[in-house]
């Protein structure tokens, strides 16, 4: 018998590194999610851009009972047709000429970053191990990938870093060329900065790190775990920048729930450095998670469905500077397909929280990007009409907070 729970048993049995909204909940279809006591939420979170196709949806539900009736689990000692078929479609689709497979965002990241340093010792010997990242940017909660980010609160209290990682600030040409030189083995950077604000990078920008990753030999890394797999109304954000990155990560929004990550790199980049033994995944590659993945990449890729992504972005981004206006509340919103930064006014600072929590108290579900914005990710097929519903939500808490 599963006996009854309640938000005090999260409080009672669960490490205590999150702390989640009163509600629990038990049902998802499409754009919205139902809790214990029956109340429906529209989720322009997605799970923190996960659900990129929802919850429950049926090409997905599809793939996932039909995969679970054949195979689950082999390990890497033998293959799967769906993690072959996944990475063949994913290699046809972008740069890519091979993948590895993991659980997450930060283990697709922490894989590139291993590939990177051993890549570049292997051909050039053990001092071009620098790694260069931005301020602010969010690579993952392993120790590596935490103390790569660009943020020290993660990685403090926990003993020395890594040696090798070097920050500087998105935008500064002439820290980059500074920092930059025979040492570095990798740059590593998000084209469109998540956690920090929903922050696109200057395309001028991306482009002088890959002339500086060529002329010094190192990998570009492209941390595409929140910017790819649609969310942009491109494949990947890299598509509409105009350079060509030598490894991409992304996770989240590929699974549409279910848990993988991928790295994606070049033939010259892994075929000589990531041989048998060097790196590995219990889980990557698992037939479930890749029949998911390859359902979602199939539903996504379409053009169709990229389309409108940009045409509900228009719509969106809309309305959201006119709350701000009206109320004032946003002094800017940053657009990058479905997924948006609204940047508080000064007299709503450090309150990104506050208009979560109102938000959710009057049924709409939406996350935060430090303690100044609010993050909006909905499900990259939300119906128009849901979109309104959620954005009429968001309005009445601008209303209620603004009074």
């Amino acid at each position: 018998m599963i006996s009854a729970v309640s938000r005090a048993d999260f409080d009672q049995y669960m490490v205590p590194v999150f702390s989640p909204l009163d509600m629990i909940f038990v049902r998802g279809e499409g754009s919205r999610l139902w809790d214990q006591e029956g109340r429906d939420y529209i989720d322009f979170g997605s799970g923190v851009a996960v659900t990129s196709l929802g919850h429950t949806h049926p090409v997905l539900l599809k793939a996932l009972t039909e995969q679970a009736g054949k195979l689950w689990h082999v390990s890497n000692y033998y293959t799967n047709e769906p993690a072959l078929q996944l990475a063949k479609k994913l290699c046809a689709l972008t740069f890519a000429e091979r993948v590895f497979y993991c659980n997450s965002g930060a283990e697709a990241n922490e894989a590139a970053l291993k590939l990177a340093r051993k890549r570049a010792v292997d051909k050039h010997g053990p001092e071009k191990i620098e790694i260069v990242s931005f301020n602010g940017s969010f690579h993952g909660r392993t120790f590596f990938t935490v103390s790569v980010g660009g943020q020290a609160k993660y990685s403090s209290g926990m003993g020395p870093n890594p040696p090798g990682i070097v920050h500087i600030d998105l935008g500064d040409e002439a820290a980059l060329r500074r920092v930059v030189g025979p040492k570095t083995c990798a740059i590593i950077v998000e084209p469109i900065v998540g956690e920090s604000g929903v922050v696109p990078v200057d395309p001028a920008f991306l482009k002088l790190m890959r002339e500086l990753a060529s002329e010094f030999d190192a990998a570009l890394i492209f941390d595409e775990v929140q910017s790819g797999n649609g969310r942009t109304g491109a494949l990947y954000a890299y598509m509409n920048t105009g350079v060509v990155p030598d490894i991409l990560t992304t996770a989240k929004g590929i699974g549409g729930g279910f848990p993988i990550g991928v790295m994606l790199t070049t033939a010259e980049m892994a075929d000589k450095h990531f041989t048998p033994g060097v790196h590995g995944s219990t889980f990557g590659g698992n037939p479930l998670a890749c029949a998911v993945a390859l359902a979602v990449l199939e539903v996504i890729a379409s053009p169709e469905v990229l389309a409108g992504v940009k045409r509900k972005a228009i719509h969106a981004a809309k309305r959201l500077r006119a709350m701000g206006e009206a109320f004032g509340c946003f002094t800017e919103v940053r657009e990058a397909g479905l997924w948006f930064g609204c940047e508080l006014a000064p007299k709503f600072a450090g309150r990104a929280g506050d208009f979560m929590k109102v938000s959710a108290s009057n049924g709409l579900l939406h996350i935060v990007a430090g303690p100044n914005v609010v993050r909006l990710a909905p499900s990259l097929v939300i119906a128009d009409e849901e979109l309104d519903e959620g954005l009429d939500r968001l309005e009445l808490t601008c209303r209620q907070l603004s009074a």
